[in-house]
């Protein structure tokens, strides 16, 4: 069978069928019908044959037509039940058909749609029509709801045309302003610039399409959805300027100046874009037939798929923008950081470039500065900040870190090694006047494989950074270490100081005691600081410290510190030790002052122990005071005797109290911080271990030695005691003194009493009789007040060392416990209390 037979036949029974459903068919109907069977329109649903039939069921139903329900249901079941020659294949599709035809707005009462109003019909002629083919689907009301525009696959009368071109009357029609005019509005809003309808309204803040302007309200929200972009392109842009104006003030920065660069670059991506889309817009559609034209290629459809990734780059360019508004350097890196944890890869990939941008004058900061030392940061945007400062502070307060400038991608721990680094390199260049430290810093880069040059690292090279970072920190601070211990000798001097100032040279210090003891009996404004200087370097050739290193022995200064009136050479005569460049970088005036503080402690410890010394001199029992006591009456030899042994149990409780605490002082405290400090120098890595270590060791002699803060009332009640100590001694100086004097008078009345022996005088003899009651009476009495000063001093010696003794168990430290142990290991004071 020839097509041509065939399509007659297919037309034959379309026409047939037809005549069966309405009895005075119109040709339209029939054209209407011809067309839909030959069109190649497919459903969007999934083929389901049950499916349909109990959609169509359902729909009788909810209309209310039980009966035509029931009826459909028994024809159904026959039609699919029916199969073989003769028998309709695709079920599906005609029952899909019939529901379509059914659910047509524009029905009539015979089932098939009324196809054009008289009206529309002489319209459409109007507009070109052939052969009365038409592409306008309407209903009886003249363009209802179920109207639209289809499309036949075979296309032999050019119907799409027709179609299209009824389609372009209806939208001209409800519109004065052609797409053609918006979409070239919309371009414009797009690069920031008005177009002849789309304007920027300063109110709202946006751009708008006037009221006044009759368009759709679907395009109507197009182009506001499309004119976003050119509001943050506005945004970006602006920032952008407002920031190269202001390239040269601090509040910019190296870093903003690459975020703008790197938006610069994105807005010249963007406008290549646009070109490309002016470019576009001046093509037409091409059409299926021959000779026809359409519209312009761009559509406001076409500008919503061409400006989706567009928009969301600048979506989030907009965001930055906002988020970067009032920071720099790394606080700016770290808030774009922030928004580079995305999931997107799109925008991942877009932030990594746009950091990688952003953060190249930070990352050359670091490098800068960990291999070289230098601080490049003209605009205070480095998280290390520098300030002046005198050579001796440094490193304690020439750099330190700016936590508001320290980027979240920087952990703290890895900025404090970059801190550090750099402080390395400077304090071996200023302080160290040492220059190999740059061997170092080239070895340790060539070791994990980095450049020392500019552009070596950046944004998200950490891992990279980290290990350059460790890698020069270890070697630049091994080489730190080195100089100090063994160009500037570390040890050396704080063994000398620990020797001089802590008094551990015993035979220096007991030597310089004795040779200063009268001078610094006078009152201070009498003494003068260069005969003590003389007799220092007299003490140090008279004892073991000759042998001492001469660069040590030049260091050591007498220091006279302020005085009062009244006050004597011991409360004013200090040592010294000068701590010169790099070593004042440990030695600090506050940690001097606190070696100070433990001298005159020491100091004054060693002094009460010199003169209970020198009162166990004047105290011993000798010839002659064995003489004095067989010439004494029994009364005055009786008071004598008490009072010497009151004296000589007063000296050996004091005695006893001394030499356990300097035992404890010398012993506990000081060889034991040493010997801790010793292990953690040697242990110490960088500087600030070495630092870390000698406060550690420092701290541990105030606090034990009793001259912390929390040992204040304690450290008031053991300078009473010794006070009271320096009494005692006044007052045994003082017995015994007089006792000498006694003494020399007997004497003298003896030889007086031979010479009267030989002159037979009795004048004589009744005068030396009276002479030696007188010395008896004022012996008497000159022992009575003796002895009651001393049982005065020995009862408030009592009660304060009680009172010392009973605040020791609440003390912090563990080692002061240990020292009341030493002092009452009887419990004779506790059990007394």
């Amino acid at each position: 069978m020839s097509s041509s037979t065939s399509d007659h036949r297919v037309g034959d029974l379309i026409t047939e069928l037809i005549h069966r459903l309405t009895p005075n068919p119109n040709p339209n109907t029939i054209k209407y019908a011809t067309r839909i069977l030959t069109s190649r329109m497919s459903p969007s649903i999934t083929p389901d044959e049950s499916s349909i039939a109990l959609s169509i069921k359902s729909l009788l139903v909810k209309q209310g037509k039980l009966s035509d329900a029931l009826s459909f249901a028994d024809l159904y079941s026959k039609f699919s039940s029916k199969t073989g020659p003769g028998s309709v294949k695709n079920k599906w599709a005609l029952l899909y058909l019939l529901k379509t035809i059914s659910q047509d707005g524009g029905t009539v009462s015979d089932g098939l749609p009324v196809l054009f109003h008289p009206e529309t019909s002489r319209k459409s002629s109007g507009n070109g029509e052939k052969d009365g083919s038409v592409g306008n689907v309407g209903n009886g009301g003249g363009g209802g709801g179920g109207g639209g525009v289809l499309l036949v696959a075979k296309d032999s009368e050019n119907l799409r045309d027709l179609a299209y071109r009824e389609y372009g009357v209806i939208v001209k029609e409800e519109n004065n302003v052609t797409e053609e005019v918006l979409v070239r509005d919309v371009l414009y809003a797009c690069q920031g610039i008005d177009g002849r309808y789309v304007l920027f309204d300063e109110s709202v803040d946006g751009y708008i399409l006037p009221d006044s302007i009759k368009v759709g309200k679907s395009v109507r929200l197009m182009v506001r959805k499309l004119c976003e972009l050119g509001w943050l392109f506005r945004k970006v842009k602006g920032y952008v300027d407002e920031s190269v104006e202001r390239f040269c003030d601090e509040d910019v920065g190296t870093v903003g100046q690459a975020f703008c660069a790197a938006l610069q670059d994105e807005l010249g991506e963007y406008y290549k874009l646009l070109a490309v889309l002016q470019a576009q817009a001046m093509n037409v559609i091409p059409l299926v037939s021959e000779g026809g034209s359409g519209g312009n290629y761009l559509s406001l459809r076409r500008l919503m798929v061409w400006f989706a990734e567009p928009m969301v780059k600048m979506r989030l360019m907009a965001v930055l923008v906002d988020s970067c508004k009032s920071l720099k350097g790394g606080a700016m890196a770290g808030a774009i950081h922030m928004h580079a944890q995305h999931g997107d890869p799109l925008l991942h990939d877009f932030m990594k470039r746009l950091l990688r941008r952003v953060c190249s004058p930070l990352f050359e900061m670091v490098r800068s500065w960990v291999l070289e030392g230098e601080l490049e940061d003209i605009f205070s945007e480095f998280f290390v900040l520098g300030q002046s400062v005198k050579a001796e502070s440094l490193w304690r307060e020439g750099y330190r870190l700016h936590s508001a400038m320290l980027p979240s991608f920087i952990s703290p721990s890895l900025a404090r090694r970059i801190l550090r680094t750099g402080k390395s390199i400077n304090f071996l260049r200023v302080c160290c006047e040492d220059r190999s430290w740059a061997d170092a810093a080239t070895e340790a880069a060539a070791a994990t494989g980095t450049t020392t040059r500019r552009g070596g690292l950046g944004y998200g090279e950490t891992d990279a950074l980290e290990s350059l970072v460790t890698e020069a920190a270890r070697r630049i601070d091994k080489h730190l270490m080195d100089v100090v211990y063994n160009r500037y000798r570390f040890k050396e001097h704080c063994l000398a100081i620990k020797r001089y100032l802590l008094l551990g040279q015993g035979d220096f210090v007991q030597y310089l005691m004795d040779i200063v003891g009268p001078e610094l009996s006078e009152p201070a404004n009498t003494i003068s600081s260069f005969k003590l200087a003389g007799l220092l370097e007299s003490a140090i050739r008279s004892s073991n410290a000759q042998y001492d290193d001469p660069d040590i022995l030049d260091r050591l200064r007498v220091k006279m510190m302020p005085h009062n009136t009244g006050d004597r050479g011991w409360d004013v005569f200090s040592l010294d030790y000068d701590a010169r460049i790099p070593l004042n970088t440990v030695f600090t005036e506050s940690i001097m002052a606190k070696y100070l503080k433990i001298f005159n402690f020491l100091w004054k410890l060693r002094r009460v122990e010199h003169a209970l010394i020198s009162a166990w001199k004047t105290m011993k029992p000798n010839l002659i005071t064995s003489r004095f006591y067989s010439k004494l009456p029994k009364a005055v030899k009786f008071r004598l005797i008490l009072t010497s042994r009151r004296c000589q149990v007063l000296w050996n409780e004091m005695n006893h109290f001394l030499t356990n605490l300097q035992s404890y002082i010398m012993f506990e405290v000081l060889e034991v911080s040493w010997a801790n400090f010793s292990d953690e120098m040697e242990a110490s890595k960088d500087l600030d271990d070495l630092l870390a270590a000698h406060d550690k060791y420092l701290h541990s002699i105030v606090e034990k030695s009793l001259l912390g803060e929390r040992s204040q009332a304690l450290y008031r009640t053991l300078f009473m005691l010794f006070d009271l100590i320096l009494r005692f001694r006044s007052h045994a100086d003082r017995l015994y003194e007089g006792i000498y004097e006694f003494q020399a008078r007997t004497m003298e009345g003896e030889h007086g009493q031979s010479r009267s022996s030989k002159t037979k005088s009795s004048d004589s003899d009744s005068w030396l009789s009276e002479s030696r009651k007188a010395i008896a009476q004022r012996a008497d009495e000159f022992l009575r007040n003796t002895g009651q000063d001393i049982d005065a001093v020995s009862k408030e010696y009592s009660s304060l060392f009680k009172g010392f003794i009973s605040q020791l168990p609440v003390q912090q430290h563990i080692d002061l416990k240990f020292l009341m142990f030493r002092l009452d290991f009887t419990e004779f004071y506790g059990s007394a209390t």
